[in-house]
């Protein structure tokens, strides 16, 4: 059984920062890949950030350089490190993973609002 559970989101001013967190249920090597999606309202869910099995990093150019996404194997955790948030960061960010069958597993979801 695959659970995401997400935590870490929440309110902060414009140039703050939040982490947010995303455990697994199991290995996380289990995934062939594991990432971080937002979806804003009239827009599809988009990839803000992702991380494979062997290390490799993508980033959604709107994120590049204040967005860090990295994963704590001993914890089985997922984690995205947001600096420098800007009003149009807010929105709801979602935990996803993949294996290797390309069977996708889905987070609740956290809420990022950033005011101005």
């Amino acid at each position: 059984q695959v659970q995401l559970v997400e935590s870490g989101g929440g309110l902060v001013q414009t140039g703050g920062s939040l982490r947010l967190s995303c455990a697994a249920s199991g290995s996380v090597f289990r995934f062939y890949s594991m990432g971080w999606y937002r979806q804003a309202p009239g827009n599809q869910r988009e990839l803000v950030a992702s991380i494979t099995s062997g290390g490799s990093t993508n980033y959604a150019d709107s994120v590049r350089g204040r967005f860090t996404i990295s994963r704590d194997n001993a914890k089985n955790t997922l984690y995205l490190q947001m600096n420098s948030l800007k009003p149009e960061d807010t929105t709801v960010y979602y935990c996803n993973a993949e294996d290797y069958f390309a069977a996708g597993f889905w987070g609740q979801g956290t809420q990022v609002t950033v005011t101005s």
